[in-house]
């Protein structure tokens, strides 16, 4: 696997890198079984750990009792889930009841298939990718997996029959529209420099300048849109406590709440994979483990293995040897696990947004911000197709225009938000017909809410007027 001397044309998407040719159907299951293993044991690993890191954060000590540093918390807790007594509502449509958890589930397993986990490695004695499967269109697999279950949360809100579910799966369905498109974007960006949408050839891509340097702008877009697509702090919208109760999922228990609640951080996992495959170089090693090339500028030379290779730019063996056999799912987890933490912090450092700030960062900002950029890099991109620009001069362009965009993200961002904190000084609070308590540093106006309150009181008052009170 060498790195291109040229980006790719933009005639055509590319197919897969991966060869499945060797592949059996029993190589194939192997491979899904330990992909489902590997999310399960990270899911374990992942609420103990955020638990403990929240701890530390708010100076607690966190899950400390079951097992050495409470490591066998997150096991306990589903012995315990599972022990319980799984209510129905009554008024809930079952089948939709049932299904729900499954639908939400499901999806984030599946997404998983077309992320590479490695090279080619031997496998029983079989020659075979790190990968389940790959498609010249994996990525936007990914992406129509994420929107199937998305499902789950709205039928699980509606299929309740409560009206709080209801109203955490309606707020799930306008928060997951705004920002797949935002999400959607950001991958456009990526298409657009590689030419490719499968996630075996745009790791290949990778080897010398991983993408979130000359695409700096989609990788911040997509992480804003990742933790808004899986309802993470301080985008936890659909579940929010002081408004909702729970969420769509109030009305769960025992395992089908188990379900939702592995669904949450198994699609955490997901896309924070997905953007280790599309922007931070996939399961090849960082520098200085392996060369820096700078898009062709200049070559950065890696670490020399003692012992192993002969050379500074790690010839067949060397400094390749740490992107060969097993050591890239090392990597690969190492990467993962970054982007996991920063679902942690954001969690213990940030309140949670108010909705109409959420929607107007989304649609006043990130969506006209993303697309802006998108325009911007296929111009850059033309420029070189037809010869008016060389590799080098695109890739500085690229990063120039980056730091311009994200630049100018902030501004408005910053903007927006600022807005949504203009309260009017004075408010109505029967102006919708029921009562609405009056928000820090408001007073409440004299109108037609008052007299409307008062004649409320008076309709209440069930005293005879004649009668002498004693």
């Amino acid at each position: 696997m060498s790195l291109p001397v040229a980006l790719p044309a933009l005639g055509g998407l590319e197919g897969p890198a991966a060869d499945f040719s060797n592949d059996t159907w029993w190589i194939a299951l192997i491979k899904a079984v330990l992909v489902f293993a590997f999310l399960v044991v990270n899911v374990l690993v992942a609420i103990w750990a955020e638990r403990r890191i929240l701890g530390r954060m708010q100076q607690r000590p966190g899950p400390n009792r079951h097992g050495p540093f409470g490591l066998l918390q997150s096991l306990a807790d589903g012995v315990k889930l599972a022990l319980k007594e799984d209510i129905v509502p009554a008024g809930a449509d079952k089948i939709t009841y049932v299904l729900a958890p499954a639908i939400s589930a499901a999806p984030a397993f599946l997404a998983f298939a077309v992320i590479p986990l490695g090279p080619e490695v031997t496998l029983f004695g079989v020659t075979t990718p790190l990968q389940v499967t790959d498609v010249p269109v994996s990525v936007l697999f990914v992406l129509a997996a994420a929107s199937v279950g998305v499902y789950g949360l709205i039928l699980a809100g509606w299929a309740s029959g409560s009206t709080y579910p209801l109203l955490g799966g309606l707020r799930s369905t306008a928060q997951v529209i705004s920002y797949e498109l935002i999400m959607g974007l950001a991958l456009v960006g990526v298409f657009i420099y590689t030419g490719s949408m499968s996630t075996s050839r745009i790791v290949e891509q990778q080897e010398g300048l991983w993408l979130f340097l000359p695409l700096f702008p989609s990788f911040v877009f997509f992480l804003v849109a990742i933790v808004g697509e899986t309802n993470r702090a301080p985008f936890d919208l659909p579940e929010g406590e002081g408004e909702l109760v729970g969420g769509f999922h109030t009305e769960y228990s025992s395992l089908k709440f188990a379900l939702f609640f592995l669904a949450e951080y198994v699609a955490m996992f997901t896309v924070s994979a997905l953007a280790v495959t599309l922007f931070l170089g996939g399961w090849l090693a960082p520098w200085p483990l392996a060369p820096l090339t700078l898009g062709g500028i200049g070559p950065i030379p890696a670490y020399e293995v003692p012992f192993i290779g002969n050379g500074w730019f790690g010839a067949e063996l060397g400094t390749s040897w740490f992107n060969t056999g097993f050591w890239p799912v090392l990597w690969f987890t190492i990467k993962m696990w970054v982007i996991v933490f920063g679902f942690f912090w954001l969690r213990g450092a940030l309140p949670r947004l108010r909705y109409d700030q959420f929607m107007n960062l989304g649609w006043k900002v990130l969506i006209e911000a993303a697309f802006a950029w998108v325009v911007l890099l296929g111009i850059v991109r033309g420029l070189q197709v037809y010869g008016f620009a060389s590799q080098q001069q695109v890739l500085v362009g690229v990063l120039v225009l980056g730091v311009l965009v994200v630049g100018i993200t902030f501004l408005l961002s910053a903007r927006a938000v600022e807005e949504t904190r203009e309260e009017p000084a004075e408010v109505d609070p029967f102006a919708d017909g029921f009562p609405v308590p009056p928000l820090p540093g408001q007073t409440v106006a004299r109108s037609r809410g008052s007299l409307e309150r008062t004649a409320v009181g008076a309709r209440t008052d069930t005293t005879d007027p004649e009668e002498p009170r004693g």
